[in-house]
C-alpha cells in the first residue's frame, strides 16, 4: 500500500481584512488562528485552496 502524500498549511498572517473568498478558503483549510497548522492530503482541490491564499500561509510537504 504507497504512502499517501500530505501537506502541512500553516497560518502565518491574518485573513482578517482579507476579500471574502479568502477568508472562507482558509476557514475550509481548518485556519483560523495564527501559527495554527492543518494536515491535508495532497490533491489538486487542496492545492488549489492553498494557491489562493498562498501569501497568507506556509506548506510544507510530509
Amino acid at each position: 500500500m504507497a504512502t499517501e502524500k500530505k501537506l502541512k498549511v500553516t497560518l502565518v498572517k491574518s485573513g482578517s481584512g482579507r476579500l471574502i473568498k479568502q477568508q472562507k478558503t482558509l476557514q475550509a483549510l481548518g485556519l483560523s488562528k495564527l501559527n495554527q497548522e492543518a494536515i491535508h492530503e495532497d490533491n489538486a482541490a487542496i492545492r488549489g485552496m492553498v494557491f489562493v491564499v498562498k501569501h497568507l500561509v506556509k506548506v510544507e510537504e510530509i
